[in-house]
């Protein structure tokens, strides 16, 4: 039995409340159990200085932060340095999306999704990718009724769940008190169709088998298909 009394290929109640924010063209509360993220989408006029001149796209980039209050102990607002972990979720935001999207059909724009964390409870990066997911076809939908973008660059929706080992069972969607405790730790993000767009998985005490890996993909995929169904 796990710690919330969910089966193994359980996922806590996930649930998106749109247009969130009155002012984004793009914005969902995005909620895992007691995990709340609220996530925005904005986008801007021109590319990024580092393209090159002659390529015709846009770019999509990502930005993360922890509230003071999200977690059990206040955690510092980071205003000038970034932590490691910080950079590192940002970038798994922005691959994870940008994967989704034909950059060239977004023509010379600039998207910027940002994910603060309200509240945290286990998974937060993987309820940011499903959040942003969500605050992006917003805006794309917003851009083609204002006749911004005459074809929808979205490519096929995505979706992102947490997974591992604990007490040697495979159990997907881990709450902090699962996370904390487990033997392996996954972040997973596949599209509808099933491609892999990322999959992290560590050890965090024993090796683990290429059977339990093949067993944390099946129930991932399961679980990211029903939040799909979600949006």
């Amino acid at each position: 039995m796990r710690f919330d009394g969910r089966e193994n290929n359980q996922t806590r109640n996930v649930k998106f409340t749109k247009n969130y924010i009155k002012h984004a063209k793009g914005s969902v509360l995005v909620e895992f159990g007691d995990t709340k993220v609220l996530v925005c989408a904005s986008v801007e006029e021109g590319k990024p200085k580092w393209m090159p001149k002659e390529e015709k796209s846009g770019w999509l980039t990502a930005e993360y932060s922890l509230l003071p209050a999200s977690t059990n102990v206040r955690c510092q607002r980071e205003r000038t340095k970034l932590s490691g972990r910080t950079q590192e979720i940002q970038r798994l935001i922005g691959r994870s999306l940008r994967a989704c999207i034909d950059l060239e059909k977004l023509g010379e724009r600039t998207i910027t999704i940002d994910a603060d964390v309200l509240q945290a409870d286990g998974g937060t990066r993987v309820a940011s990718i499903c959040g942003g997911y969500v605050a992006l076809c917003e805006l794309i939908n917003k851009l083609i009724d204002e006749k911004v973008l005459t074809q929808n660059p979205i490519i096929e929706p995505i979706g992102a769940i947490s997974a591992g080992i604990c007490d040697g069972e495979i159990i997907v969607d881990l709450c902090y008190e699962e996370d904390s405790n487990a033997q392996a730790d996954s972040n997973i993000v596949l599209t509808k169709s099933g491609k892999i767009i990322e999959f992290q998985t560590t050890a965090e005490g024993e090796p683990f088998t290429k059977e339990q890996m093949d067993e944390i993909f099946k129930l991932a995929n399961s679980a990211i298909q029903k939040i799909i169904n979600l949006y």
